[in-house]
């Protein structure tokens, strides 16, 4: 009687925390999860203080980077190329771009895999010294976006650049990220089949 008298009890609180969610229409302990999640995610100290440093440089990355265009892009289309980087923009909850080289696309990269959302990775070269007519006119347009220099990394969600690496620390730093991402509609990895799986049962 005893075992049996726990199994109901078992039971109605298994039915309990069902309902609970069923009105919350939120998966058990997502929430949480979601925070712990983000709390594990340590950013470079030494990369963001340099990050920070570079912002310094906007003005001469800036006229360095007209030049190269100039020079090497004088053929390219920059309306297409904008154009492209729209697409791209609209067509990605999150995307960044990238130099293959940069140790500040690298930190980028790694936050945004340790985060678990999707994001879509465009690499424009190895370095801006190494950049071709188009890529250079691509970092030309997208300097434009924000008051965050022609730099890369360049992080966008929900199609609003939000800067590059040093800002994308400080959303980490500051337990803004997931409330960034919600706020794009941006969901995790595999959120929608978890919601899915959950709905059966609310």
């Amino acid at each position: 009687m005893k075992s049996y008298g726990l199994l109901l009890l078992a039971a109605s609180a298994s039915a309990f925390q069902t309902a609970s969610n069923s009105r919350t229409g939120a998966p058990p302990r997502m929430a949480a999860a979601e925070a712990a999640a983000e709390a594990t995610i340590t950013p470079n100290g030494a990369i963001k203080v340099a990050a920070n440093g570079m912002s310094l440089l906007k003005p001469i990355f800036a006229a360095e980077a007209s030049l190269q265009a100039a020079v090497l892009g004088a053929k390219v289309d920059a309306d297409e190329v904008k154009a492209a980087i729209e697409f791209e923009k609209k067509a990605n909850g999150v995307l960044i771009y990238t130099y293959g080289l940069s140790p500040f696309s690298s930190e980028a990269l790694s936050i945004l895999e340790k985060s678990g959302y999707p994001y879509k990775n465009i690499e424009l070269g190895a370095e801006w010294f190494l950049l071709g007519g188009e890529e250079s006119q691509a970092r030309v347009e997208l300097g434009k976006e924000g008051d965050f220099g022609t730099s890369l990394p360049k992080i966008f969600v929900g199609g609003e650049c939000i800067g590059g690496c040093a800002e994308l620390v400080n959303l980490v730093q500051e337990g803004k990220l997931d409330e960034t991402m919600k706020n794009a509609k941006v969901s995790k990895k595999g959120a929608a089949a978890k919601s899915n799986f959950f709905s059966m049962f609310s």
